[in-house]
């Protein structure tokens, strides 16, 4: 019999959880960047402005926002295979159907559509570890599969350029529509039902919004959640700007940007690892602090090397890297005390409080980080602010759980 550990789960259990739970976290972020290459073709197939194409990443992210807020209490209510199975199946077909769309209009109601669908790949994979897991062993799962699912971010652009290698742009959607298939098929496989039906619950509106309001007053869930919406808003806010700065401003070539992109993604997974590392050997507080602190040092260091006047594609990504390499310690130590503070009847709901809001500052935080233009001082001075808010949030965490501590985390 294999060794149990965690919780009493045999390694073979939380090898396959990972495995399925990985691929099917990673779906729907990776069909966001996937076909990033192929804007200047689709605009060209189409007939539309590059501009008008960019409308459907948006539409993706505004319907993963949606989603996660309607399938997460969704998946309380009649368990979670049943959600899950019905969403990815519904992401599959969308995708068959961007990959025949005429239309950009057409194309941006079908993403949005893929989004909502989307949406349960990750808010149920959330609930899930938590019907599992809690404290330093949700913490440890969680980074496991935080370090599957950066990979897909990362692997989508270089995927998506191979891809219209070989074939019109429809290919990458017909290849989002193989990766969901796939998806779907290891959750109906090797994916049990983690919420038994005595412990479900179903909500009206009017409980629903209840059970949000009390989400919003509980300390011990609200302060790690802005710790990580926070953390998430410096990650995107570089995401989303480096590629016109590293290209417009500091003159790399795409495959350079590529690589720095790379590195950058790399150092994030490494600040996932030590965390792991570090898991039995020191507290979810002390850990927290040491990203924050080198979260913050990164960020001292961008701003340093602008002020000197050295700012170059040298000196930049060590900054970035360095940022990166915390957050990465950060991101898996909030999100798990914010989800192993509430209960499994509920953690649908608030995983999908924490999946929309996050998606909503995705969306937000970089925009108004880069109002006054796309630039290296900008993106700067916006993960600057951030990095500060998300160190608060984490002060304030800390705080509340010395004062009112919640088992498993310390």
């Amino acid at each position: 019999m294999p060794p149990a550990v965690a919780d009493g789960h045999s390694r073979r259990f939380i090898a396959t959880m990972v495995f399925v739970l990985g691929a099917l976290s990673a779906t729907a972020p990776i069909a966001i960047d996937l076909y990033l290459p192929a804007f200047p073709a689709m605009a060209d197939a189409l007939g539309t402005p590059e501009s008008r194409i960019q409308l459907t990443l948006t539409a993706m992210m505004i319907g993963m926002g949606l989603g996660q807020a309607v399938v997460g209490p969704l998946s309380d209510r009649f368990g979670r295979r049943k959600p899950l199975l019905i969403g990815m199946s519904v992401f599959t077909l969308v995708s068959l159907l961007c990959a025949v769309a005429t239309s950009a209009d057409l194309l941006i109601a079908l993403r949005f559509v893929q989004g909502l669908s989307g949406a349960a790949g990750v808010v149920v994979a959330r609930a899930v570890i938590r019907d599992h897991f809690a404290g330093d062993d949700m913490t440890r799962f969680t980074a496991k599969m935080m370090f599957v699912t950066m990979l897909a971010p990362m692997l989508g652009p270089i995927v998506g350029a191979q891809l219209i290698r070989f074939g019109p742009w429809p290919l990458i959607f017909y290849f989002m529509a193989f990766l969901s298939a796939l998806s779907t098929f290891l959750v109906w496989k090797f994916l049990p039902e983690s919420l038994p039906a005595e412990e479900r619950r179903a909500m009206t509106g009017r409980e629903f919004g209840s059970a949000l309001v009390t989400l919003v007053r509980d300390a011990h869930f609200i302060a790690p959640t802005i710790a990580v919406l926070m953390n998430f808003s410096m990650l995107f806010t570089y995401v989303s700007t480096f590629s016109f700065i590293s290209q417009n401003e500091l003159g790399a070539s795409a495959g350079f940007f590529s690589l720095l992109f790379a590195i950058g993604t790399l150092a994030l997974l490494a600040g996932n690892q030590a965390n792991m590392l570090a898991i039995n050997r020191t507290r979810s507080s002390s850990r927290m602090i040491v990203g924050m602190a080198i979260s913050l040092a990164g960020v001292v260091f961008l701003a340093a090397v602008q002020l000197m006047g050295v700012a170059n594609l040298w000196t930049v990504p060590i900054g970035i890297a360095v940022m990166m390499l915390g957050c990465g310690v950060v991101f898996p130590n909030a999100g798990a005390a914010a989800m192993s503070s509430q209960p499994p009847q509920i953690a649908g709901t608030a995983s999908a409080f924490m999946g929309a809001t996050q998606m909503a500052a995705g969306g937000v935080m970089p925009a108004l980080a880069t109002i006054g233009g796309v630039t290296l001082a900008n993106m700067t001075l916006g993960i600057g602010v951030y990095a500060v808010a998300t160190a608060a949030a984490v002060a304030w965490t800390i705080v509340v759980y010395r004062r009112d501590p919640v088992p498993g985390i310390e």
